[in-house]
């Protein structure tokens, strides 16, 4: 190039004659010609195209080379293989040249993808009210000392942007139904759309292009709140983008540093609080003013919030003969009358519902243990107090009772130490079947304040409870003993005072 420079230089400006040039450059006149009359001014060389051994074979390791791109990186055949696999076809080429085509095609291909292959999208506007997206993540927060990995519920309105962050241990549909319920309460409306990817717990089956098979639990909790759910494209976040982008923001805001909480309640505060923060401080970026006035604008396109959907999630399940329910590797008490029998089990995202006949049976507190642990049994002592009413031989061993009230604990100990104390036991805890249990408790520990713990005594405090009258009465200091004035003498003549006074009269024989 530096010489074409030259060769321009000396012919256009100093006008030097073309045989000057061709001697000062060592260049043939025809050469310095060729140049000048083109009108180059850098040089191009042409590649002549020689046929290759491996033309013949390039589709088909094109091919192979795109197949194995899909595999993991430890199932992928190397360049040595597919070498030797194409000298078995007949290929007489040496590997580097089967090197070399890899190269370039990798080389294509990354070009390809970084543009065509990114695609070419349209940018998206909503109007007020119409349409929020909902999406989930994972990430990791400090509960209670241990580091858990958690399933975050994203839900953004797409004209305001506003959005609410939200955390769970599992990725159910119960979690899914409350999400929503906690984003519509805090926004304090739905929107007539929502836009979702094709999640398992929202589509059963995806069909050709719009296709879809829709949960009908999921299309209930639709229905409930009236918006129209719609799914994007499989693998299509773009269609979804604004909460995408919020999974992306919400790292940094939220979840660096660490979060730590004692419970999972505490750290779903703090979400919730802090969005609204975050409502204050970021620009809507298309319209003037923060999420949060953008927000308050929206508030008159957006549907009342009705009341919560019931969103569980309902399974059958048959009460084992110790009166017990698997859920989860885990087990719950059910009542002793419905043992042997069908039930009917409601998840709810924080406790268990057991129903039965149309009626609430109990519920329980849900165990979540995302450590694989060992199952753990969870009792009602309640429960199998109809039981124990018929075996109390049970009470002294039985697991459900080793978690009594501290009260109940103490009366226990000192009643089994009695003959018949079982019985007894028994019967006071069975009391709680007919009366409020605070009541009961109470009567005991007045009961065991008093040195008295006895059946008969608990019974009359808990009536004196019920019945409103005082349980402490005035003090009596009576003596230890009682003297008398005279002292009878040992004189049995005194019984001759019994005898009838009539003449000859005589006891009765």
């Amino acid at each position: 190039m530096g010489l074409l420079n030259v060769i321009r230089r000396l012919a256009l400006r100093e006008k030097v004659a073309i045989r000057e040039i061709a001697r000062r450059t060592g260049l043939s006149r025809n050469t310095i010609k060729k140049y000048l009359n083109a009108g180059t001014i850098e040089p191009k060389f042409s590649i002549p195209e020689r046929p290759s051994k491996l033309d013949p074979f390039a589709d088909k390791l094109a091919g192979w080379l795109k197949a194995e791109a899909s595999k993991s990186r430890k199932q992928r055949r190397t360049l040595k293989h597919m070498h030797a696999d194409l000298v078995a076809l007949g290929f007489t080429g040496s590997y580097n040249r089967v090197a070399a085509f890899a190269r370039e095609w990798r080389a294509e291909r990354q070009r390809e993808q970084q543009t065509t292959g990114r695609g070419v999208f349209v940018p998206l506007r909503f109007r007020p009210g119409e349409a929020f997206q909902f999406d989930w993540s994972e990430d990791y927060a400090v509960l209670g000392g241990h580091r858990t990995k958690l399933q975050v519920a994203h839900i953004k309105l797409a004209y305001s942007r506003a959005f609410l962050v939200r955390a769970y241990l599992l990725q159910t549909h119960e979690m899914l139904f409350d999400a929503h319920w906690h984003g519509f309460r805090v926004f304090s409306g739905v929107p007539g759309r929502g836009i979702y990817d094709n999640m398992r717990t929202a589509v059963d089956r995806v069909g050709r292009g719009k296709e879809r098979q829709v949960n009908l639990r999921f299309l209930a909790m639709a229905n409930h709140y009236v918006f129209d759910p719609r799914f994007c494209n499989p693998a299509s976040g773009w269609e979804k983008g604004q909460v995408e982008k919020n999974v992306q923001d919400a790292r940094p805001r939220l979840w660096q540093p660490i979060p730590d909480f004692p419970d999972l309640a505490a750290l779903n505060g703090w979400l919730e609080q802090r969005c609204l923060e975050l409502w204050q401080e970021i620009p809507h970026g298309h319209l003037v003013g923060t999420l949060a006035d953008i927000w308050a604008d929206e508030q008159s396109a957006l549907m009342p919030v009705p009341v919560p959907f019931d969103g569980f999630v309902e399974q059958s399940k048959r009460v084992s003969p110790t009166c017990l329910i698997s859920f989860e590797r885990n087990r719950y008490s059910v009542p002793a009358s419905f043992a042997n029998r069908p039930v009917s089990l409601r998840v709810y995202p924080d406790r268990l519902v057991i129903a039965a006949e149309g009626k609430i049976l109990c519920q329980h507190e849900r165990w979540i243990d995302r450590s694989r642990q060992m199952p753990r049994t969870i009792y009602d002592w309640r429960h199998y107090l109809t039981v124990i009413q018929r075996k109390p031989g049970a009470l002294r061993n039985g697991a459900p009772f080793a978690d009594l009230p501290a009260g109940f604990r103490r009366l226990q100990d000192q009643m089994l130490r009695r003959p018949g104390g079982d019985r007894d036991m028994v019967d006071i805890l069975a009391l709680v079947l007919q009366h409020d249990e605070q009541a009961v408790l109470a009567a005991v520990e007045l009961a065991l304040s008093d040195g008295v713990a006895t059946k008969t005594h608990i019974l009359n405090i808990l009536h004196r409870l019920i019945d409103g009258k005082p349980t402490d009465g005035p003090t009596i200091s009576a003596p230890q003993t009682l003297l008398l004035r005279h002292e009878p003498k040992a004189n049995v003549e005194r019984y001759d005072d019994l005898r009838a006074r009539t003449a000859g009269g005589r006891h009765a024989s």
